[in-house]
């Protein structure tokens, strides 16, 4: 049988989440409030409070738990065997041809329907 899981968070983390969102919905009022001030000093604000933000968020449960994700999912990248150069140009060639003969192929078959259709309704499309 299925397990029913009790929502156990910490209260506290609705609170994070809240000035988390306040400080992302803060960057882009102070944006606009502040196009005056040079757009270098405006995007090292974002940033800070973007890093801030993230910080706060990753100290959320679903923060850690999206942050264990990524580093599982980082982990696996490393394991996945790439294709060479040669192997990559092989297969983007071959990708290329078969395009071309389907849609030449596509094309005589509309070309053949068109003469069809124009062969029995005596219209000279």
């Amino acid at each position: 049988m299925s397990e029913n899981t009790v929502n156990s968070s910490n209260p506290l983390d609705i609170v994070k989440w809240l000035v988390t969102l306040a400080l992302l919905g803060g960057i882009v009022a102070a944006d606009y409030i502040y196009d005056d001030v040079s757009v270098l000093i405006r995007a090292l604000a974002a940033v800070v409070a973007v890093g801030i933000a993230g910080f706060i968020a990753s100290t959320t449960e679903k923060g850690s738990a999206f942050i264990t994700f990524a580093k599982d999912a980082r982990i696996e990248v490393r394991k996945v065997v790439w294709p060479t150069r040669q192997e990559t140009t092989q297969t983007t060639i071959i990708v290329l041809i078969a395009t071309a003969v389907m849609s030449l192929l596509l094309y005589l078959l509309d070309m053949v329907i068109v003469e069809l259709v124009s062969l029995i309704t005596g219209l000279g499309i």
